[in-house]
């Protein structure tokens, strides 16, 4: 069975944080994806569990390298206990322009800066639980020192779940060796790419895993165009044929479209962005590219939809909230729905 999990327009602010994920539980979902992008992830985190009594709370994802990983770990741990155990930590690296030029930090060889960041937030939560000495030395980070008054020490909770974005193969055996589980992107969630890419590469890192941790979960972002009715779901799919066009005019995002053979769509969505041609984009992502990367149909055809396409391949799949409040209650038996198909 699936688990369901909603995600937060990227615009969605603090203050409109709580009512968001209230409505979200009241659904039925089991988690909640906050991103971090136009405002903080973590602060969105603390604002969605402040909320809420039952559901997952999880940043989907957290751009790691501008910030220091002791600051992180104590806001994750702070998150984990005020939530009894709710919280969880996706992490991404983000391209290399925009950690140097919008964040003005510190660029990391990804594979590398991901693998020693999430060893040093493993040891300072070990730190934090146990009170032994913090020592964590690597290449690019390291940790000595943690005087007792500064340790918020042990909670009542799980230790923070740690989740990676992952794209590339270094990133997605990573993934295998050391992380909770895999937030996949929507541009590589197709059933083909799962299977030929992601779960093999996974199944690398797997093997040189510890044998005391649990296998990586596997987190599958997919753009859902649902809706009560076809004019709804129309029109979602419009929305998302947008939104597709945009992230693959991304270089870093091709592998998915060379893997059908369509790498030309990317080269041709590339171009546009360097004429200032947005409006044209859209024009370029064909129905038979759309559908590759898109699950379409109403609220009645998506358990069908979704247990065809994923089962068996992932643990959780992320579910569209509706747009209008009014379709709610129809969202909610779609939920139950799903759950019972899958």
């Amino acid at each position: 069975m699936f688990e369901i999990f909603a995600s937060t327009p990227e615009n969605l602010n603090l203050a409109d944080m709580g009512a968001f994920a209230r409505r979200v539980e009241a659904m039925g979902y089991d988690g909640l994806f906050v991103s971090d992008a136009i405002h903080d992830g973590l602060l969105l985190a603390c604002q969605a569990l402040s909320a809420t009594s039952k559901l997952k709370v999880g940043t989907s994802v957290l751009i790691v390298f501008p910030r220091s990983p002791m600051n992180v770990a104590l806001a994750a741990w702070d998150l984990q206990k005020m939530s009894g155990g709710r919280f969880e930590l996706g992490m991404g690296t983000q391209i290399k322009q925009n950690i140097e030029d919008r964040y003005s930090a510190r660029w990391l060889p990804p594979a590398a800066g991901m693998r020693e960041y999430v060893g040093a937030l493993r040891a300072i939560f070990h730190a934090f639980r146990t009170g032994e000495r913090l020592e964590y030395i690597g290449e690019h980070y390291k940790f000595t020192r943690l005087q007792p008054f500064f340790n918020p020490g042990p909670i009542d909770a799980p230790d923070v779940p740690l989740m990676l974005g992952a794209v590339g193969p270094k990133m997605l055996e990573l993934v295998g060796k050391t992380a909770d589980g895999i937030h996949t992107h929507p541009t590589n969630t197709s059933v083909r790419y799962l299977k030929e890419v992601i779960l093999p590469q996974i199944a690398v890192g797997t093997a040189q895993r510890d044998p005391g941790r649990a296998k990586p979960f596997i987190s599958a972002s997919q753009f859902v165009a649902t809706g009560p009715d076809d004019a709804t779901v129309a029109a979602e799919r419009e929305r998302f044929r947008d939104m597709l066009a945009f992230l693959f005019s991304t270089p870093a995002y091709w592998a998915s479209l060379e893997l059908f053979g369509w790498q030309h769509v990317g080269e041709q969505l590339l171009a546009l962005t360097r004429e200032g041609r947005w409006k044209d984009m859209p024009g370029v992502f064909t129905d038979e590219v759309l559908d590759t990367f898109l699950v379409s149909g109403r609220y009645d055809q998506l358990p069908e939809q979704l247990a065809a396409r994923f089962g068996g391949l992932v643990d959780r799949i992320t579910l569209t909230v509706p747009t209008d409040p009014a379709n709610d209650a129809a969202a909610a038996e779609a939920i139950k729905a799903i759950r019972a198909a899958t």
